[in-house]
């Protein structure tokens, strides 16, 4: 188990990483460094497909102890976010084989290509790749669990830019894994107050941070009913995390915030609307657009840094069953007076985002604003775990999302959002329902109920990453459990400024 992992510009590494693509022999630059290279790289299983490793343990006088030709995959479509993959291919042969230091060079098969490779951006990917791979929850392990084997992993490379690429993708594998970690911990612990807390520690710690946490009589007070009546069965109060990123620059503290709102449910019984049979189980991963989001948060104040304001709003709040549960056919009046017919109380994490949503349109007069749930169901039927679905009406905040998606690996796929859809979600009794009593479009209700707590004009985007958060197999460098999604996607948007 990989439980550190460095970039380092020191020579010594004791293994050498070389790179093929796929049916190509191995490159003239890479043939010079090695010797063993050479042979390893001929024999048939160096196929070059993306991922494969064929380790070669050069004789005599060699400064390394093992060579491991890296398959890159088609040459003729390559892209530095392939490397994703190979990274996380050589992170669990690190792992089984313990070794410690890698010098990857693959400076000789990009030279091959007809166009010049963004080293940057390949070291970054790659970076990422291990450090994704090598995430491990193992807090809550105690005495009936073997000590796991940890080791040291140390990442080198020639290129200066593939370096600094290095560093910075494992910054931001290292924010995803502070999203992963929230998401991994059981809602005995996850309660409401552990998000508040660990909010506040998380602006402690970066002093271009701030959080502020609205509870109790406040939220009466700022008229968030959605919270309020959500959590009001729990003994863990809700509440609502703003945490505020502010520029050093003079220039930058006076911008238009980015918002982020993310659905924190600590845990979703369906309330009085009870999940039934197994699908309860794993509900403590309902707060993972939240997590997505304070993952954001941590790689912008400690990665990007970006020259503009950012405030992230996490509404939080456990769906719990008790005397004082809030019950289909109550109505809520919300905070811009639309008023909510309750017609499923499983349908509760839009209630408590259209409080952050109505928040953040009043109080933080947004340049944009973009939410991020684990919404519907139907997301999943729609698109599987491939894409995550986007609403986004505004075409400039959608390319730079889509551009953001293709930087970070996290795949977006655009979603209808026309007023047609708004109407399967009027009530006979209030506004609208929070939950339409058909099942079409199931994942454009989401975001046609979203739609009335965003005022007209604020750029919107809306993400369901209920297929993408978490995965029970293992997937290119992610391991069975929490992906992280949208930690890295967010991170990448505020990059471009």
């Amino acid at each position: 188990m990989i439980t550190d992992l460095s970039v380092s510009t020191r020579a010594g590494a004791t293994t050498l990483v070389l790179g093929q693509f796929k049916g190509k022999k191995l490159d003239k630059t890479s043939a010079k460094l090695n010797a063993a290279a050479v042979k390893a790289a001929g024999r048939p299983e160096a196929t070059g497909d993306l991922g494969s490793l064929v380790e070669a343990f050069p004789e005599g006088k060699s400064k390394y102890k093992r060579v491991v030709i890296l398959g890159l995959g088609d040459k003729d479509t390559f892209a530095p976010g392939r490397l994703r993959a190979a990274g996380a291919a050589l992170a669990r042969l690190a792992d089984r084989a313990r070794f410690t230091s890698v010098q990857i060079e693959l400076d000789g098969a990009f030279g091959s290509l007809k166009e010049a490779v963004d080293e940057h951006a390949a070291g970054n990917a790659f970076a990422e790749g291990v450090g994704l791979c090598a995430w491990n929850y193992t807090e809550l392990r105690g005495k009936a669990t073997d000590e796991p084997k940890t080791s040291k992993l140390s990442l080198r490379a020639s290129d200066r830019d593939f370096v600094a690429g290095l560093q910075r993708g494992v910054s931001m594998a290292e924010s995803a894994g502070v999203c992963r970690d929230l998401s991994q911990t059981p809602p005995n612990i996850a309660t409401t107050t552990y998000i508040a807390d660990r909010a506040m520690q998380l602006a402690k710690a970066n002093p271009n941070l701030k959080c502020t946490v609205i509870k109790g009589a406040a939220l009466e007070k700022e008229g968030l009913q959605g919270l309020i009546n959500v959590g009001k069965a729990s003994e863990n109060p809700p509440c609502l995390i703003r945490l505020e990123y502010t520029p050093a620059s003079k220039a930058g503290k006076e911008t238009k915030p980015a918002v982020f709102v993310g659905k924190t449910m600590t845990y979703d019984s369906g309330g009085l609307s009870i999940k039934v049979g197994g699908s309860m189980r794993g509900m403590k991963r309902d707060k993972d657009g939240g997590c997505a989001v304070f993952g954001a948060m941590h790689a912008i104040a400690t990665v990007i840094k970006p020259e503009r304001r950012v405030v992230a709003l996490l509404a939080c709040a456990e769906n719990s069953i008790s005397d004082e549960a809030y019950r289909p056919d109550d109505v809520i009046t919300f905070r811009n007076g639309v008023t909510v017919e309750v017609t499923n109380t499983d349908a509760e994490g839009r209630l408590v985002m259209a409080d952050a949503l109505c928040w953040a349109c009043d109080k933080e007069d947004p340049a944009f604003l973009i939410d991020m749930a684990t919404l519907t169901g139907g997301v999943v039927v729609a698109l599987g775990s491939t894409f995550a679905g986007l609403w986004c009406d505004d075409d400039d905040l959608r390319k730079s999302l889509q551009q953001a998606a293709q930087a970070s690996g996290e795949r977006l796929w655009r979603l209808p959002h026309h007023p047609e859809y708004n109407q399967l979600m009027k009530s006979p009794v209030a506004d609208i329902v929070n939950s339409a009593p058909v099942r079409e479009a199931h994942p454009i209700q989401g975001a046609a109920f979203l739609s009335h707590f965003v005022e007209k004009g604020i750029p919107w985007a809306h993400i369901d990453i209920a297929g993408m958060h978490a995965t029970d197999k293992q997937k290119g460098p992610f391991n069975p459990g929490p992906t992280g999604f949208g930690t890295r996607l967010l991170a990448e948007l505020l990059a471009q400024d």
